[in-house]
């Protein structure tokens, strides 16, 4: 009986050749014993090699993409609500299409309602069939307009945006004879400045945001892994393209990976701080010319057990975040970017990008992201 088990298992093992695939014995054993039907038992199988191939195929999701965007998406009915109580800061986060076109609804809705009310109490008061027994007959009466000159929709219209824009032509014209025409005009000049300190400031907020003055702190493309000073160091550069310092400048970095307890419990996105220098002072940056940010691999660092084989399998991601102030305005300003492990490389190094010329230091940008395998 074994010789024949043992000529079966190896009858199947060259089938197994044939088709790409590889069959251990022990997995021939089990299949064997399984009590389930052949066909139930085959499907199962096809299932678990589709699985290996997908999961072979599926690529790592980034949970920080490397223009430092953060890859999540807030699923929740309460988030609109709560957004809408935070108006200001919904409209300062949106894109600049979505902006002007709220300022431009904004404003279109506020003067047509305006507008519209004029209209109606030019309508209530008289003064648009007065206007209307007028262009009939052509004879005057003693009727005291609300507001001279509105007559239609179109003529409360134009003075509403006369009167907001203080243009004043002199055709359009409140009386002393109509007090909610008065009261109305009080509540315009009162709508029109909070809409007016509302917009230009959220306005002025986004164009003065200091995300755009982090769109010149650059990161390097890779990160590199290589011997420095005898010890194992991990390794990535950081730039900075304007003559303008970033004062108070710090750099942080995060290691994120899935892991699961002793207890059994997964933990997604387990996040662990890399040493960059916090406990020696070297984590805050003098960031003039571009600089090579070291983690030395030691006993407490999560790469420490980590051979060049296991880089290539495991599946983590590095987070690296550059604040600091900008020296022009005083605001803060925050730069990030991330690394999967597949953008970690084993034994490479920097080119120089730092020389030295006729009284002064010249950098070479276009090697900023250039290695060097060692």
């Amino acid at each position: 009986m074994a010789a024949r088990r043992t000529s079966v298992v190896q009858m199947s093992a060259k089938l197994a050749a044939l088709r790409g695939e590889n069959v251990r014995e022990d997995t021939f054993s089990r299949t064997n014993s399984d009590p389930r039907p052949a066909e139930q038992t085959d499907n199962h199988l096809n299932h678990r090699r589709r699985k290996g191939k997908s999961s072979e195929k599926r690529k790592p999701t980034r949970f920080m993409q490397k223009n430092g965007r953060c890859n999540i998406r807030q699923d929740a009915a309460e988030i609109r609500r709560r957004y809408l109580r935070d108006i200001f800061t919904t409209l300062v986060d949106m894109s600049w299409r979505s902006n002007l076109l709220f300022f431009i609804a904004t404003y279109i809705c506020a003067w047509s309602s305006i507008g519209l009310i004029w209209w109606i109490i030019a309508l209530l008061r008289g003064d648009v069939a007065d206007y209307a027994a007028f262009k009939s007959s052509n004879t005057t009466s003693n009727h005291t307009a609300c507001v001279q000159n509105v007559y239609s929709y179109t003529t409360a219209f134009l003075f509403f945006i006369e009167t907001e824009t203080s243009v004043g032509y002199g055709k359009r014209a409140i009386t002393a004879h109509c007090p909610e025409a008065i009261i109305l005009f009080v509540f315009q000049c009162l709508l029109g400045s909070i809409l007016d300190a509302f917009m230009v400031g959220c306005i002025f907020i986004k164009i003065s945001q200091p995300k755009n003055r982090a769109e010149t702190l650059v990161f390097s493309e890779h990160c590199v892994i290589s011997p420095r000073d005898r010890k194992y160091c991990l390794m990535f550069r950081v730039g900075n393209l304007r003559n303008s310092l970033i004062v108070q400048c710090r750099i942080r970095a995060k290691y994120v990976k899935s892991r699961q307890t002793q207890e059994g419990e997964f933990i997604g996105l387990h996040q662990d701080d890399i040493n960059v220098g916090f406990d020696t002072g070297a984590d805050n940056l003098f960031l003039v010319t571009p600089l090579i940010i070291c983690h030395e691999i030691d006993e407490q660092s999560p790469f420490y057990e980590m051979s060049m084989e296991d880089l290539k399998k495991e599946e983590f991601e590095i987070i690296v975040i550059l604040e600091g102030m900008i020296e022009s305005t005083g605001m803060i300003c925050q730069a990030r970017t991330s690394y999967l492990s597949t953008e970690v490389l084993w034994g490479h190094r920097f080119m120089p990008v730092l020389f030295h010329a006729r009284g002064h230091f010249r950098v070479d940008h276009s090697e900023f992201h250039s290695i060097y395998e060692v």
